[in-house]
């Protein structure tokens, strides 16, 4: 079943939240905000998206930039610091079975689903 890891405040999220109502499949809502993922969920949709931690960081956020921008960090570490503060986690993430991509832009689910 494909997922959508959405923040509904997020404009970006509402419009790949919509994509996937259009699209008529079946899907999931994983309000990440409220059901927080786990360092091994993080983990694995690294994987499934192919980046590095860092690539899936929200480097805008006030906390980032007060609290680790300008220190060294561990992969291992980023991802502690998301699933901590899950507001770091760029969105929105749709996964497809063993497929993943970034909602940004929108057009990327297209190319999952």
């Amino acid at each position: 079943m494909i997922k959508i890891l959405h923040n509904n405040r997020c404009s970006k999220s509402r419009c790949g939240l919509e994509l996937l109502e259009n699209s008529g499949k079946p899907f999931k809502i994983i309000k990440y905000l409220e059901d927080t993922l786990t360092a091994k969920e993080l983990k694995d949709i690294i994987k499934l998206l192919d980046i590095k931690p860092i690539e899936l960081i929200r480097k805008n956020e006030a906390i980032w930039k007060t609290e680790f921008k300008n220190h060294p960090l561990t992969d291992d570490q980023i991802i502690d610091a998301m699933v901590k503060n899950p507001k770091l986690i760029e969105r929105p993430i749709v996964i497809n079975g063993y497929k993943a991509v970034i909602g940004r832009p929108t057009e990327k689910i297209s190319e999952i689903i």
